[in-house]
């Protein structure tokens, strides 16, 4: 491999942020040219039934002419989710603390029944 190879793939500044079952990258790069660009790279962990488990990978590359655009466009989009929903996070599962409970409440009223048995399942992969 060339030197200028490998120095397309070295990392120059890197951050993560760990959240959960997702962890995520911030890489500054530098390009064959020796310009800087970063890749933000989402690794999500999945567990298997036997143990084992694997990483799923999403990669974006951001290149300096995007830069102003890019944090202009996250900065807003941040700012109405906070502005709307506030900063407590609503999904349980997503909560520090957070341990799955199996509902396994008792019907009731004969009503309650009646709506649970005009349920109708439907499969997308049909339509």
């Amino acid at each position: 491999m060339r030197e200028n190879d490998m120095l397309e793939k070295e990392e120059i500044f890197s951050k993560v942020l760990r959240a959960g079952r997702r962890t995520y990258f911030f890489d500054v790069r530098a390009t064959k040219a020796d310009d800087y660009y970063i890749t933000i790279t989402e690794s999500k962990k999945f567990t298997e039934e036997d143990g084992s488990f694997h990483f799923k990978k999403h990669k974006i590359y951001l290149y300096k002419e995007d830069f102003a655009a890019f944090s202009e466009i996250l900065s807003d989009m941040t700012s109405y989710v906070l502005n709307h929903k506030g900063e407590e996070v609503i999904s349980e599962r997503h909560q520090k603390d957070f341990k799955k409970e199996y509902a396994t409440e008792k019907v009731d009223t004969e009503e309650e029944a009646s709506q649970i048995s005009n349920f109708i399942d439907i499969d997308f992969d049909d339509i």
